[in-house]
């Protein structure tokens, strides 16, 4: 009998992260009635998006990272407004307003959701496509595939050159399946402790910690972190880089000088790569560039976005 106790309370533990997120709201038609912007239904669900900026002017797609949705350009989306781009944001799967599909989250995953809202929206060419932090990766495998597709590539803080995302990160990745009931277990009170610490910092999108802890009550939010880190963030995108470089495309990179998720190392591999990047480091800034210094970032992109 005691075994079998303890054979049960053992079952109850390794079932409990599932079964708390089993019993977690999903995005629906309800969750979605207060949304900004606009659906698109695509192959794998349900994509949220938003338009921004003149009615027309030259298209700028902005492609968020691993656990902040679209809301994260708050900060840079005027911004580009004001120098005449229409602006397109949309949560990635898994993330804000969009759906939750099952399966891998790759690089081929992540860049199909972006052919298919393009396709949907009607925008077939010379479009500048930013990317932050795995954006930047997304971004990458995109426009290596579509350079002709692309007037410009901005990328700010982009995963795929090399990143750390933490000790909880690399131990669960490296214990397999153990792992991933640590991570699932685990990454939301980590989360909320990693979004607490910052949330001191001058913020150009109102409210964004809360914002950011309020997807952990969401199904699905989790799992497709860990979906995406076992998939787009451990990919090599050296090749990727490559081809864009031989293909010619114009590429802006900007890094925080004080980023401990994507450290500057990673420009210079990006030097070695392509030698015609150019390169710009944001002072005194962190990872969440985007809306702590979203002056800065704009003004490092002003010059190449009007050209």
């Amino acid at each position: 009998m005691i075994w079998a106790g303890l054979a049960l309370l053992l079952a109850a533990l390794i079932a409990l992260p599932w079964l708390r997120e089993a019993m977690k709201p999903a995005i629906d038609e309800a969750a979605r009635r207060d949304a900004p912007g606009h659906f698109a239904r695509l192959s794998r669900g349900v994509t949220h998006y938003h338009w921004s900026g003149p009615a027309r002017g030259p298209v700028a797609v902005c492609v968020h990272g691993l656990t902040t949705p679209s809301f994260v350009w708050g900060g840079l989306a005027p911004g580009l407004g004001a120098l005449g781009f229409r602006v397109l944001v949309y949560d990635l799967y898994g993330r804000g307003y969009s759906d939750r599909p099952g399966g891998p989250q790759d690089s081929a995953f992540f860049v199909t959701q972006l052919e298919e809202l393009l396709e949907d929206q009607g925008i077939e060419g010379d479009i500048t496509l930013l990317g932050y932090s795995m954006g930047g990766a997304i971004a990458t495998a995109f426009a290596a595939l579509y350079p002709e597709r692309l007037r410009h590539l901005v990328l700010i803080a982009p995963a795929g050159l090399g990143h750390d995302l933490g000790p909880l990160v690399r131990r669960a990745m490296r214990a397999g399946a153990v792992g991933r009931w640590v991570m699932l277990t685990v990454f939301a009170p980590s989360f909320r402790k990693e979004t607490e610490a910052v949330r001191h910092l001058p913020s150009a999108v109102a409210g964004i910690v809360d914002l950011q802890q309020r997807e952990l009550r969401w199904r699905g939010f989790v799992p497709a972190v860990l979906r995406a880190i076992i998939g787009m963030l451990s990919e090599n995108l050296d090749d990727a880089h490559a081809d864009i470089a031989e293909a010619g495309l114009p590429v802006l990179a900007i890094w925080a000088r004080e980023d401990t998720v994507i450290p500057l190392s990673s420009m210079g591999r990006l030097a070695q790569i392509n030698r015609n990047a150019r390169q710009e480091v944001i002072e005194g800034a962190g990872h969440s560039l985007t809306y702590t210094h979203s002056a800065a970032v704009l003004d490092a992109m002003r010059d190449l976005m009007r050209g």
